[in-house]
């Protein structure tokens, strides 16, 4: 089991998604990624959102917790083997780093999304989207999702 950890960033109605490319096309997921040994989850989402998106950011409230076992979603040819846990922190940004970006593989930039149309675009995980349109950190826990 892997833990990961996420940033909501959100700027003038738009958030902050990392912007990927697979053979159907282009995707976006929350920046963050894998903590790692002896790291907090804070300092995991700090560490992962500089090296994905150059931005220097200070995590605030955990508002979701979302859970993905791999082998009751879409993806379970490829990834059944995996289970994650994934905390969402409510972020600022703090200021920029200038130093070359270490994307994760696939990524190809990041890019500003309106908030009232997320629905158009490919995310992962889709099931947070709802809740971020709605403002709604009422429901922590959003379960087995993607």
């Amino acid at each position: 089991m892997r833990h990961s950890s996420k940033a909501i960033l959100i700027k003038e109605d738009s958030i902050l998604l990392t912007t990927h490319k697979d053979q159907e096309g282009i995707f976006y997921v929350f920046p963050g990624g894998g903590q790692e040994e002896g790291e907090t989850m804070h300092e995991a989402c700090i560490r992962e959102c500089l090296e994905e998106t150059g931005l220097i950011v200070k995590p605030g409230e955990l508002i979701y917790v979302r859970e993905y076992i791999g082998k009751n979603h879409e993806f379970a040819a490829f990834d059944s083997h995996v289970h994650q846990i994934e905390s969402y922190f409510q972020c600022e940004i703090t200021g920029e780093n200038d130093q070359q970006m270490l994307m994760d593989k696939n990524q190809v930039g990041m890019e500003w999304l309106p908030v009232s149309k997320l629905n158009e675009y490919r995310i992962y995980p889709q099931a947070v989207v709802s809740y971020i349109q709605k403002a709604d950190q009422t429901a922590i826990y959003l379960g087995d999702v993607n």
